[in-house]
């Protein structure tokens, strides 16, 4: 794949994508703080490919990841941060484009559910998408856009169950959800 090293460790200043504040508060006459990371909400979007029978997912390097495991490798649904005003449907469908290479009709686009992640320091909200493709709609090898390095990742939909139990592989709890929602719907 691809090596990470030379890593070091600065403060972050004039960060591009997320803000600190302390917020004081007074719960049953009790005065409180706490420290808020304010980040992007985000989308998301499992690709759902049973022609093939498979999803296609992606693999990335996770830098907080790599603090807590050493390698930093994630597993994820395709996914990106809401940073420009268009339907939450379209972002959701440039980030299949971008990531993974296929152009998903808005047809075959459906909206899931939303959850709000990381509810004790920065409570982002998600929204999850389900898209079914297919071979046609294949129009390049995504991998990202600009300076992100991805790799497309196909999952058989028969082994996804032992994927989501295997410790193994570093994966996200939407992409757990999204795979068992979806087994869950056909009855697998």
């Amino acid at each position: 794949m691809y090596k990470i090293e030379n890593i070091k460790f600065t403060e972050c200043d004039n960060p591009k994508f997320i803000k600190t504040q302390r917020m004081h508060y007074t719960q049953d006459g009790n005065p409180k703080k706490w420290e808020i990371v304010l980040n992007y909400d985000s989308v998301s979007i499992l690709l759902i490919d049973e022609p093939n029978d498979r999803f296609v997912l992606v693999k990335q390097f996770r830098p907080p990841v790599y603090l807590k495991n050493n390698d930093g490798f994630t597993y994820e649904i395709c996914a990106g941060i809401v940073d420009k005003d268009l339907p939450l449907i379209d972002i959701a469908r440039e980030e299949a484009l971008e990531e993974c290479g296929y152009d998903v009709p808005l047809e075959n686009v459906y909206k899931i559910n939303e959850f709000y992640s990381g509810v004790g320091f920065s409570g982002s909200k998600q929204t999850l998408y389900f898209a079914y493709i297919n071979d046609d709609m294949k129009v390049s090898d995504g991998g990202g856009i600009d300076d992100e390095v991805l790799e497309v990742f196909y999952l058989d939909i028969s082994k996804s169950k032992q994927f989501i139990d295997d410790i193994s592989f570093v994966k996200t709890p939407g992409l757990a959800y999204a795979i068992t929602k979806y087994l869950y719907d056909k009855g697998l």
